[in-house]
């Protein structure tokens, strides 16, 4: 009951509904596809960990994160609890692969004059995959939140309109992200693996698989929504928080193992571990915000991580 409608996702990436607050004049997210998993030694710098100072093995997921290009800005303004946009800008020599995924507009716009009045700014930004060992040339375009103040805002954005902006310049090793990925698709699944409840005795009546009584409460009319039912499984978009950065790298041989990784192939471009797991499939567009909500438990800095494994991922 977590979360409900569970339907399928608009998209294969997701779409950020709140950013982070922040006092930097900086974007506040960034996105890259997810590659795979491996793992690391560290020595673990966690002040309340029971392996404090010792050296411990970590599963990591890759993400390669090739630089996003500012395509544009949008000014909003709060009517009514909404934010409806009142100005929106397009960079100048827009790239040529965004043709496969929208119709470039001809006409250029200018800059965002610093007299305007909005309540929110942010930049729109799309993807470089044919910059990553991902095989395609067509990008994805989504909104990015800014921090600072609504001058710095109007500056940020006039400065680095139609620029790239790298991952290490956002984030350093030792931060902390919130991801927001669409998950695996499933299918069309039973209650049994979708909720998980029990399976009946082998003589029970009817059914086995039944999700008890739905008798005795009929006054509407139909069956109750948290009754578990059969329906799609996977492909929701979620949010996962406090993600640990452990690395950002630029050298792809640091990571990449013998024979490739397993449906992506090879890193070409700048890297992050990130501790754990990371929701959504591989190659999927993972996009990763400054944290909502910081855990305090989870360090400022960094661990040394003495060994990435670099062995093949065939079986």
């Amino acid at each position: 009951m977590q979360y409900w409608p569970r339907k399928r996702a608009a998209r294969p990436y997701a779409k950020v509904r709140a950013w982070p607050k922040s006092k930097e004049a900086q974007a506040l997210g960034f996105a890259g596809y997810k590659v795979g998993m491996t793992h690391v030694l560290m020595t673990d710098n966690r002040k309340e960990s029971t392996t404090k100072d010792m050296e411990i093995s970590v599963p990591v997921t890759i993400i390669e994160c090739p630089p996003i290009k500012v395509l544009g800005a949008r000014l909003y303004k709060k009517v009514d609890h909404e934010l409806n946009i009142i100005k929106e800008v397009q960079a100048k020599g827009l790239d040529k692969n965004l043709s496969r995924k929208i119709c470039v507009p001809k006409k250029e716009s200018g800059n965002i004059l610093e007299d305007e009045d909005f309540d929110e700014a942010r930049i729109i930004v799309h993807t470089q995959p044919s910059l990553a060992g991902i095989g395609k040339k067509k990008p994805e375009i989504f909104e990015v939140g800014l921090g600072g103040k609504k001058a710095e805002q109007i500056t940020f954005i006039n400065d680095n309109l139609g620029k790239e902006i790298k991952v290490d310049t956002l984030f350093k090793p030792g931060d902390q992200l919130d991801i927001h990925s669409v998950t695996k698709g499933k299918g069309f699944q039973g209650a049994v693996k979708r909720f998980g409840i029990k399976i009946r005795q082998h003589k029970a009546e009817k059914t086995k698989r039944g999700a008890g009584s739905l008798g005795g409460w009929k006054a509407q009319g139909h069956v109750m929504y948290r009754v578990p039912a059969a329906g799609q499984m996977g492909y929701h978009m979620r949010t996962e928080y406090n993600k640990w950065l452990l690395k950002i790298g630029d050298t792809p041989k640091e990571v990449n193992p013998k024979g490739g990784f397993i449906h992506y192939g090879e890193i070409k471009s700048t890297f992050i571990l990130v501790k754990g797991s990371v929701a959504g499939a591989t190659k999927r567009l993972i996009i990763f915000s400054r944290p909502m909500r910081p855990s305090t438990k989870i360090p400022g800095e960094a661990p040394d991580i003495g060994y990435i494994s670099t062995d093949s991922k065939q079986r």
